[in-house]
C-alpha cells in the first residue's frame, strides 16, 4: 500500500498500512532504519492482520526533527498514529530501539496493548555492555558515522549472508548514507541510555521475546533477563543469527510472530 503522512503535533510522520485483517499490529523499527525494514516480515504474515509501519521521527521520510529526543517522544508519536488509523488497542512489535519504545509503551499505556513482541532489543545491560554502547554513541557524536556503519555490518549480519546478498548490503549502505547525522545521533542516544531492566516485571501484556544467538548488543543474556522479568513471557533464541533478524530471517520472525499473536487465551510460561 502507498505511504501516507500524518502530522502528530509538530512532527510529520511517514507511515504505511498493509492488509485489512481483524487484528491490528503496530511495528516499530530500529535506530537509523525505516519502515521498509519490516517488509520481509509483513509480506509473510497471514491475512488476519492490519499492519501499521512508520518511519520514526528523524528517520526515513518522516520529519528530520533537530535537537534532543526522548523515549516518550517516540511513544507519543506511536500512539498518535495508532489513534489516527483507528487502532484503539493493538498488538505491538518493536525491533532494537523499537523494542525499547515498545517496552516503554507497555509500561505506560498497558490498556492500549493486546500482545507484545520484543525483537533483538535490550534490557539489564551490564556495566561493560553499557560502556560499549556509550562508546559507539561517542564515536557517532564525533561525526564518525561512516566508520560506525562499517563496523556495524559485522554486528548486524553474518558473513555468509553478506556474501550471498551484495545487493541487500549495497541498499543498506545507501540508506545509511541518507541518514541525517544529528537525527541518527539523537535517536542513538535514546538507545544507548535507556534501560527498563529493573521494572519489566510491571509488564502484564502477553510477551514474546526473540533475539539472535550471536547478537552482541541485544544478546541472549539480556533476552533471558527480560524473559525472567516478564511473567508468562515466551523466549526464542535464533541459532546462528546476529542482530538484523528482520533482514536475514524474515520468514522465521514472521512465523514466530504469527503463531504467538494468534494464540488463543492468555500468556504461557
Amino acid at each position: 500500500m502507498a505511504a501516507n503522512s500524518f502530522a502528530a503535533g509538530d512532527v510529520t510522520l511517514n507511515y504505511r498500512v498493509d492488509g485489512n485483517g481483524p487484528q491490528p499490529l503496530v511495528c516499530i523499527h530500529g535506530v537509523g532504519s525505516y519502515l521498509e525494514a519490516w517488509d520481509g516480515v509483513v509480506a509473510r504474515l497471514p491475512g488476519q492482520f492490519t499492519v501499521l509501519t512508520f518511519d520514526l521521527r528523524g528517520h526515513g521520510r518522516s520529519a528530520r526533527i533537530k535537537g534532543r529526543y526522548e523515549i516518550d517522544d517516540f511513544v507519543d508519536d506511536t500512539l498518535a498514529l495508532a489513534d489516527h488509523i483507528g487502532f484503539r488497542s493493538f498488538h505491538l512489535a518493536g525491533f532494537s530501539l523499537g523494542g525499547l519504545v515498545a517496552q516503554r509503551l507497555a509500561l505506560t499505556h498497558p490498556d492500549r496493548l493486546r500482545r507484545l513482541v520484543l525483537l533483538a532489543t535490550v534490557a539489564g545491560r551490564l556495566p561493560e555492555e553499557r560502556q560499549a554502547v556509550l562508546g559507539r554513541l561517542a564515536a557517532l557524536t564525533a561525526n564518525q558515522a561512516g566508520a560506525h556503519h562499517a563496523a556495524s555490518l559485522s554486528r548486524w549480519l553474518t558473513e555468509d549472508y553478506q556474501q550471498r546478498n551484495p545487493d541487500v548490503i549495497a541498499e543498506l549502505r545507501r540508506r545509511d548514507a541518507e541518514n541525517d547525522p544529528g537525527c541518527y545521533a539523537a535517536a542513538y542516544r535514546v538507545l544507548a541510555e535507556t534501560d527498563f531492566g529493573g521494572i519489566l516485571d510491571q509488564i502484564r501484556s502477553p510477551t514474546l521475546i526473540v533475539t539472535g544467538e550471536d547478537d552482541q548488543g541485544s544478546n541472549p543474556r539480556m533476552a533471558r533477563h527480560m524473559h525472567d522479568q516478564i511473567r508468562g513471557s515466551q523466549l526464542k533464541i535464533l541459532p546462528g543469527l546476529r542482530h538484523s533478524i528482520l533482514v536475514e530471517a524474515p520468514a522465521q520472525v514472521a512465523g514466530l510472530m504469527a503463531d504467538f499473536l494468534t494464540e488463543q487465551g492468555g500468556s504461557h510460561g
